[in-house]
């Protein structure tokens, strides 16, 4: 595919035809603001999201951590959000709903495409040191739903990509790039994962152990960008149960619940 070849729509007897039980309502529109914004002002206003499924072809104004602005060509990717009823879950281990999602996005794309995929802390997923998708989680309150937002680019290329460490399937050089496909394969993985999630009431140790598994900060020298301008450098050791980040100073272990995370050069490289 080129850039100049035609990126068709996204198919909704397709997608509804490879779903499972677990999402009750599928929409697709041709573009909006944010999915998510959607998804969350649909609760504001006292509709039931839980099992949504709200798909764009084109986001105007899509969204990631921070309010940062993400711009992509109209069905150039999948951006999805879906409304998940944490109701069963404490509070605590909400945290653990936007790593089990990027665990079932890499699943997906490494059963349909081949791509050794893996995933930053705490949402992004990276191929190398690029960028292939992003994950948003934002609290529909005073319900206790989260709205889980996922932006895959799959036929983005560079010239489009608003980042210089953005890539697509396409420039990795997958052999599918049905973006149908790859929203039901996503969709099958997240019901899953989410599921297994509600039922334990958290994260058990089976997504421990794959979140591990795919992890490409754990290990890793790193750097934590704080509020207020604090850094925080040393070795990723470890996930917790309410899914923050464990960091090894070398003098003392911190806990870190959100911020940007750097990834350093590798503890074993001499060069």
């Amino acid at each position: 595919m080129t850039t100049g070849d035609h990126r068709p729509p996204l198919q909704a007897d397709v997608i509804r035809g490879g779903l499972v039980n677990f999402w009750r309502r599928l929409d697709i529109v041709p573009d909006t603001g944010s999915t998510n914004a959607d998804m969350l002002g649909r609760s504001a206003a006292g509709e039931e999201i839980d099992g949504s499924v709200l798909v764009a072809d084109y986001q105007r104004a899509g969204r990631g951590r921070h309010g940062r602005a993400w711009y992509a060509p109209a069905r150039s990717q999948i951006a999805v959000s879906v409304g998940v009823n944490a109701d069963a879950v404490p509070t605590e281990a909400w945290g653990w709903l936007p790593l089990l999602t990027g665990v079932a996005v890499v699943d997906a794309v490494r059963e349909i495409s081949g791509i050794a995929a893996g995933l930053k802390w705490p949402n992004d997923v990276l191929v190398g040191c690029e960028k292939l998708a992003g994950i948003l989680a934002e609290v529909a309150a005073p319900a206790p739903v989260i709205v889980v937002g996922i932006g895959l680019n799959v036929t983005l290329t560079k010239q489009e990509a608003p980042d210089p460490v953005a890539t697509s399937l396409l420039l990795l050089g997958s052999p599918t790039l049905d973006r149908n496909l790859l929203l039901c394969r996503i969709l099958r993985e997240l019901a899953t994962r989410i599921d297994t999630w509600q039922s334990q009431r958290g994260a058990g140790p089976q997504l421990v152990a794959d979140y591990e598994r795919l992890s490409m900060t754990l290990g890793r020298n790193v750097r934590a960008g704080l509020p207020g301008d604090r850094q925080i450098v040393g070795v990723a050791r470890s996930v917790d149960e309410l899914g923050r980040l464990r960091i090894d100073t070398g003098s003392h272990l911190v806990t870190v619940s959100a911020g940007d995370i750097t990834h350093l050069r590798p503890l074993n490289d001499d060069g």
